[in-house]
């Protein structure tokens, strides 16, 4: 790599992680809202509260937090960390994208699905919904870019067949478990996230997928002692984690039978 090169890359990697905390700051705003059926398109962002409108002072992701010391300027009442930590989350999130994919249309198709994952996590745990919008955008991105992505319509087709294929066999899984537990096992939304991660990811990186979100839900559960949990946030870990890595691990498991 030149100089020239690792100066593009620092430059663009440093804006994509800024338009990434932006980006955070406006998802926990949206995922909030969304949680308490609210529209997250109009009005201004205000004090959970005091009720007070924010103005650009309190708006600058991260900083904001930093120089008002965790505290509500207008009624001094205390600021969850959730805030800063997710808005760096998802600066670093972003950063990822742009290191696997440059700047490209792929990266900017996986910007808008990693943007919804983000959005319908946080929503998932605060009301243990996923909301069927983040799952119809991001199906939509991926359609929209199709054409640039792939090099073949047969390819893009054995995208659309995963997604089919994974979102079937879970929702079958998941009845059938349903009828065994006598209690619901898996959420509706939790097998459209998975058709939608196939639909990005191909057979084998979802099959990964899957796998990690529940030896991660499992760690989890069983760490806290917890009776349920939201399994939509694992979901997207798993599918981040192959978005980036999907194509190493595939060579290597095909690389066992060769």
């Amino acid at each position: 790599m030149t100089s020239v090169e690792l100066i593009y890359n620092i430059y663009f990697g440093c804006v994509t992680f800024i338009i990434g905390l932006v980006m955070g700051s406006f998802l926990n705003c949206a995922a909030y809202r969304i949680a308490r059926k609210e529209s997250f398109l109009k009005g201004r962002s205000r004090c959970t509260t005091c009720g007070h409108e924010l103005g650009a002072a309190d708006l600058i992701p991260v900083v904001s937090y930093i120089i008002s010391r965790g505290r509500c300027r207008h009624c001094g009442d205390k600021i969850s960390i959730r805030y800063p930590l997710t808005e760096l989350l998802c600066g670093v999130l972003y950063l990822g994208c742009y290191l696997k994919n440059g700047l490209t249309i792929q990266s900017i198709r996986d910007l808008v699905f990693v943007s919804c994952l983000f959005c319908l996590s946080l929503v998932d745990i605060e009301i243990r919904e996923i909301p069927d919008g983040t799952l119809i955008i991001s199906a939509l991105a991926w359609v929209a870019t199709a054409y640039f992505v792939y090099d073949s319509v047969s390819e893009a087709a054995l995208h659309v067949a995963c997604g089919f294929t994974y979102g079937a066999v879970i929702l079958l899984i998941s009845l059938a478990m349903d009828r065994i537990l006598k209690k619901e096992s898996l959420g509706g939304g939790d097998v459209k996230l998975f058709a939608v991660a196939g639909l990005y990811l191909g057979f084998i990186p979802t099959l990964f997928c899957v796998m990690i979100a529940c030896i991660t839900g499992l760690i989890f559960t069983v760490g806290l002692k917890l009776k349920s949990i939201s399994f939509g946030p694992f979901i997207a870990v798993g599918t981040y984690f192959m978005l980036l890595f999907g194509e190493r691990l595939s060579d290597w498991y095909l690389g066992l039978f060769l």
